[in-house]
């Protein structure tokens, strides 16, 4: 099946409410332009250089998330054009990120990731790490970052019913956190081969690759 037929198949099955990020690490900028061709815009990379080289081949009407693990050195690289940063863990980081907005006069707009799986090797804040972020007297003086929701990665495994009670606790969460910040709305969640799961779990952003792309080619 070829990119532009899997993208339109997925796209036909969403909720109106759910996001399509079409994650395109590893593929070539012409793989990206089919699906461009077929009608997508958003693209989620998970290496800061590789998304900045992209960016500079491809059409500017392009949103481009960054859904990988951000090192703060790296920041400066895509500051300039990138439309949503998933993985923000620490107030650190999105103090870089707005140091980095100030100096391109952007806002630029992000996700909490938080740590919802079992596995060490993933990334995330403890939940009450987010609200003590967003309650911070630190957090209140950045001016050129925007908080819209949260992210979060389940743990690689075939147990769905793990999944889901992690899915299910992102979901809770973001409802908490809605309380003290009204104005989240993303709750980035869901991926390939769970992303039905996800949305009846109420994710309304997907990260979907291989079952757009085909696997990954890591020999890049």
């Amino acid at each position: 099946m070829s990119i532009s037929k899997n993208l339109l198949e997925i796209k036909s099955s969403l909720p109106e409410h759910v996001s399509l990020v079409a994650v395109s690490k590893t593929k070539p900028v012409s793989n990206l332009m089919e699906a461009y061709n077929a009608g997508q815009r958003i693209f989620g990379e998970n290496k800061i250089q590789e998304m900045v080289e992209k960016h500079e081949q491809m059409p500017k009407d392009i949103q481009w998330h960054m859904i990988g693990h951000v090192q703060r050195n790296k920041v400066k690289y895509m500051a300039e054009f990138v439309s949503l940063i998933h993985g923000v863990d620490s107030l650190k980081l999105l103090s870089e990120i707005d140091k980095q907005a100030k100096r391109h006069d952007r806002i630029i707009d992000c996700l909490l990731q938080i740590k919802i799986a079992k596995e060490d090797s993933k990334f995330g804040m403890s939940a009450k790490d987010a609200s003590a972020l967003l309650l911070s007297e630190e957090f209140s003086e950045l001016k050129n970052i925007n908080i819209l929701g949260l992210m979060g990665m389940a743990t690689f495994t075939d147990n769905m019913k793990q999944i889901e009670n992690e899915f299910n606790f992102l979901k809770s969460t973001f409802d908490e956190l809605k309380i003290q910040c009204p104005k989240l709305k993303i709750i980035s969640m869901g991926m390939s081969g769970d992303y039905q799961l996800a949305i009846d779990c109420g994710s309304n952003m997907i990260r979907v690759g291989s079952s757009i792309f085909g696997a990954r080619n890591y020999m890049n």
